[in-house]
């Protein structure tokens, strides 16, 4: 009876013992983050996931917020889908018409052919929408996969709920509630990334694919890579709204994979939401909050 008292005494200091990771209510980083979070006029949703550790941290984790140019990476995944069940090749050309270089948005491919009609292969208009985010590319990949439905489909096929996937690039330019109908929580973007990473979306060479055009992202340089050392490796995609005339802004987004000094690596969704505030202090939240993760990870 004695042994067995000891060994229950044992086993309730070690559960009473604090487990490091940022996942208790009550650390260091989450407490970082609500500070970080207090400065921002509108709402920020943040989910980080410890790959290797599957360590978790979230605020506003399940709130549904805009998610904008996000919407291009799940695109991204459910092209590759097709081109790995053989339905679509990365060298096949695309045709693209003059029309389907559309004027009013962002497009650095149509930029590049003003006035041309082209003929690209697949995985440059892949690298145009991921890395460039390229409004005009995203259009033109999901008319060629029949349209979000197909995205959403197969995003559930994948296991993944909480993304919404219902208008297009130009559907969203057409009204301005229309942006809202593609949105996300934040802890569902960090277990898309999660499971991209551990090629449970893809085949390994789609995988190791996106996740090149991930790296080469070149827009919002301020946000998650904003704070972090020259040449840290973040594959990431962001997501910005257009800012009406009383000054709201709804989504100022980034979602990415860190990887961090010791080869370990981090999934973190950041999106601000509904914000009133100036580009600078959006992009300021999202690469603070990015930065006291990595800071957290070092010691």
């Amino acid at each position: 009876m004695m042994k067995k008292g000891l060994y229950f005494l044992m086993a309730l200091l070690i559960a009473l013992v604090p487990i490091k990771g940022f996942s208790q209510s009550d650390s260091t980083l989450r407490k970082q983050i609500t500070q970080i979070t207090k400065s921002v006029n509108g709402i920020v949703g943040v989910s980080v996931l410890g790959i290797e550790d599957r360590d978790t941290l979230s605020l506003n984790g399940t709130s549904r917020l805009v998610l904008h140019s996000v919407i291009k990476l799940p695109i991204a995944m459910a092209v590759l889908n097709l081109v790995d069940s053989g339905k679509l090749k990365l060298n096949a050309l695309v045709q693209i018409k003059k029309r389907d270089l559309v004027k009013d948005t962002y497009s650095p491919l149509r930029d590049k052919y003003p006035n041309d009609e082209i003929k690209i292969p697949l995985s440059e208009l892949l690298s145009y929408m991921v890395s460039l985010s390229d409004n005009n590319a995203c259009d033109i990949l999901l008319n060629i996969i029949s349209g979000p439905q197909v995205v959403e489909n197969y995003l559930l096929k994948k296991g993944i709920k909480g993304i919404a996937i219902q208008a297009s690039e130009a559907d969203m330019a057409s009204a301005w509630e229309v942006q809202y109908t593609n949105w996300a929580k934040p802890i569902a973007l960090t277990r898309l990334l999660d499971n991209l990473y551990q090629g449970k979306m893809l085949s390994k060479s789609s995988t190791d694919f996106l996740y090149k055009l991930l790296t080469e992202t070149s827009t919002g340089p301020k946000r998650i890579k904003g704070l972090l050392p020259i040449g840290a490796v973040v594959a990431h995609k962001t997501g910005t709204s257009p800012t009406n005339k009383a000054g709201l802004s709804p989504a100022t987004n980034d979602i990415g994979i860190i990887t961090l000094p010791n080869g370990k690596h981090l999934a973190i969704a950041v999106l601000v939401g509904n914000s009133t505030d100036n580009e600078a202090t959006r992009e300021g939240a999202i690469a603070n909050i990015a930065k006291a993760v990595w800071d957290y990870h070092l010691h």
